[in-house]
């Protein structure tokens, strides 16, 4: 258990319980796998990732749910899943035993990684959920210290140039921001439709309430971490078509979220590595 007990925990437990009640999309365990199917899931070709995961050791950071989990285990990987819900961590062990393979669990916070051992992981697979704590270079330094020097970081997480904006953010011309691009800036709005069935959860959800992390500051504390940049994606739609306002227009105009692969190189200064590569 996490040593993290303030309030941005108790907020963000409480609203994860309630979204696997309500079975939301990202608590529906992933049970009709198969290695194939798996490797496509996680994409790793696509991300530079290497695929062959037999014997390695995969932290699924704030990653509960049964999914990513179930994948890289189907792959052979040795999977440990942390997650701040009870009811998120059920599912992968759900999912562990239609598979018949070994998940390990923990309940706890992304800021605190105290019970796991240092320099463990090859692959930390943090899907999103990075903007609900107020500082990133806590969990930062948090995931340098678990995975191995040579391990990979996958992170995916708000585009903090449209941090706030929704679909419904649309003025006839476009996208208007309002909110101000600083740091640990605190933003909430409603869940989209796709995400649950709101006539049967009712009102017991409460709004994702999420904080600003500058590409600035992201990019910079990894770095300072010892972590190399080797991937970095904008996840979008094609939107021929769309109407304007709707969902994929949005995302199409403002792709809303990141992803990165760095690989845990410290003493390795930049001049010295690979590059950056760009994956629009």
């Amino acid at each position: 258990m996490s040593a993290v007990r303030d309030e941005v925990y108790h907020y963000n437990e409480e609203r994860w319980e309630a979204l696997a009640e309500a079975d939301a999309l990202f608590t529906r365990p992933m049970l009709d796998l198969d290695a194939e199917e798996a490797q496509a899931y996680l994409g790793l070709d696509r991300l530079g990732i290497p695929r062959d995961l037999a014997g390695r050791k995969v932290l699924c950071l704030a990653g509960g749910g049964g999914q990513q989990s179930a994948a890289f285990a189907l792959l052979g990987a040795d999977v440990t899943v942390l997650d701040i819900s009870s009811g998120q961590l059920e599912r992968d062990r759900l999912a562990a035993e239609h598979y018949s393979v070994g998940i390990r669990t923990i309940q706890g916070d992304m800021r605190d990684l105290s019970a796991l051992y240092d320099s463990t992981f090859d692959l930390v697979w943090h899907p999103y959920s990075l903007t609900f704590v107020p500082d990133c270079r806590i969990v930062f330094r948090q995931v340098a210290r678990v995975v191995g020097k040579g391990g990979h970081y996958y992170l995916m997480c708000a585009n903090p140039f449209f941090a706030g904006l929704t679909h419904d953010s649309w003025n006839g011309e476009g996208y208007t921001l309002k909110q101000p691009y600083i740091d640990e800036a605190e933003t909430s709005y409603p869940d989209q439709d796709w995400v649950y069935d709101g006539k049967l959860a009712g009102d017991r959800i409460r709004q994702p309430r999420e904080y600003t992390q500058t590409l600035g500051r992201i990019v910079n504390s990894l770095i300072q971490e010892g972590f190399m940049l080797t991937r970095l994606s904008e996840v979008r739609s094609d939107y021929p078509g769309a109407e304007p306002g709707s969902w994929p227009h949005f995302t199409g105009v403002a792709p809303p979220w990141l992803e990165f692969v760095w690989q845990y190189r410290p003493g390795v200064t930049s001049s010295e590595g690979e590059g950056v590569q760009g994956h629009g």
